[in-house]
């Protein structure tokens, strides 16, 4: 605490230092692998650069940084021609192993005629593309999401861009008290286990009745959900959620996932699956899932909001029920230094379950009066 002339407390003072220019070590996935199926190549603004994805005659995507190494050429703009990705400006030739493979007007291919590959991994339908700043080999930690894929809806899939930097998503993974102002759910169970390359949060929540509008049978919407959602790496979240109505439960699996375009930008990406069960009518998994991909966006929408005025603060002024906020970023920290620098206050595990008595007590309050003050003005 800092004292002022006077000998009273000043004003605490924000620490808003500029984000990393460094990008996170890790997987980061770059969306639906069948988007990148079309025979041309495509531009993806990633890593404070450009790169460009296709896919080759054996259908292995691959990724290369999208600037020709001969004279600068956007790789991107040009065409797909066997395995091998053509720059439009002369026409040099680049394999997915990142070597010049052949230059149509010249006798031979320079020895050094080497671009920028980038390690690319596909599961569940997904995309993956390994960024480290130490040019290590990817490391194995991304589950697999969809066993029996005839169980489960196909993904239904959906992108932002937002301008600002990524760790204020990961903030999310503690931040017990947003969920009841920002997405109007009251959670009533709350805890974090960070452990190695793992981030989790257990949430069991209710929908506030008051949010509803006037007139909706509450007995047709969800009476609840339970979430296990975990960060596998800096940047893919997988969401094991069960929302549960009167009768029956919905088991869908969230993906919140992003990569980075600069330090003050990113691009976020999420998709939804449910599983197929006796209990959902038949063709009505589909509806739900759309119904659910909707109802997370405009969850994002109402963070994103926040996200466009707030201050950047590395220094939060916390209260009690406020969550593990530093240990979470020491945790996240682990993916932006070098492996060297990875200590163990980053990785070992830790657990902090919320006491929610107090919250729950001051927001089932604020309810029933916002219940109360609707229902006398529908009254008069």
């Amino acid at each position: 605490m800092t004292l002022s002339a006077d000998g009273s407390a000043s004003a605490r003072m924000i620490d808003k230092e500029a984000p990393p220019e460094r990008f996170a070590r890790g997987w980061h996935c770059l969306g639906l692998a069948q988007d990148y199926r079309d025979g041309k190549p495509h531009s993806v603004e990633a890593f404070g650069g450009k790169l460009v994805v296709w896919q080759d005659t054996e259908g292995k995507l691959n990724v290369l940084d999208s600037y020709c190494r001969h004279m600068g050429g956007d790789l991107s703009q040009g065409t797909i021609k066997g395995d091998e990705v053509a720059c439009p400006f002369h026409d040099w030739r680049w394999g997915g192993d990142g070597k010049c493979k052949q230059i149509p007007y010249a006798k031979r291919v320079p020895m050094r005629a080497r671009t920028q590959a980038w390690p690319t991994m596909e599961q569940d339908e997904l995309l993956f593309v390994w960024n480290d700043p130490e040019g290590g080999k990817p490391e194995e930690y991304i589950p697999v999401i969809r066993t029996g894929d005839d169980e489960w809806t196909e993904w239904q899939w959906k992108t932002i861009i937002i301008d600002t930097n990524c760790r204020e998503i990961v903030d999310n993974v503690v931040d017990f008290a947003h969920f009841f102002y920002i997405h109007f759910s009251l959670p009533t169970y709350f805890k974090n286990v960070f452990e190695g390359v793992t981030a989790t949060q257990y949430m069991n929540g209710e929908g506030r009745e008051d949010m509803l509008p006037p007139g909706v049978d509450r007995a047709k919407v969800s009476q609840g959900n339970s979430s296990v959602a975990s960060y596998y790496g800096p940047s893919f979240m997988v969401d094991e959620l069960c929302y549960h109505y009167t009768g029956y439960d919905v088991e869908t699996k969230l993906i919140n996932c992003h990569y980075p375009v600069t330090p003050d930008k990113f691009v976020l990406q999420y998709g939804a699956t449910v599983r197929k069960t006796p209990d959902i009518p038949e063709g009505q998994a589909e509806a739900i899932t759309a119904s659910n991909v909707g109802f997370i966006t405009k969850g994002f929408e109402q963070d994103v909001a926040i996200w466009r005025s707030k201050a950047r603060i590395n220094n939060p002024l916390l209260c009690e029920e406020d969550g593990p906020i530093y240990q979470l970023r020491r945790w996240y920290e682990q993916f932006y230094v070098d492996r060297a620098d990875v200590t163990a206050d980053m990785t070992d595990r830790f657990e902090f379950e919320m006491d929610p008595t107090k919250a729950n007590e001051a927001w089932r309050a604020q309810i029933a009066e916002n219940l109360a003050k609707r229902e006398a003005e529908s009254a008069h």
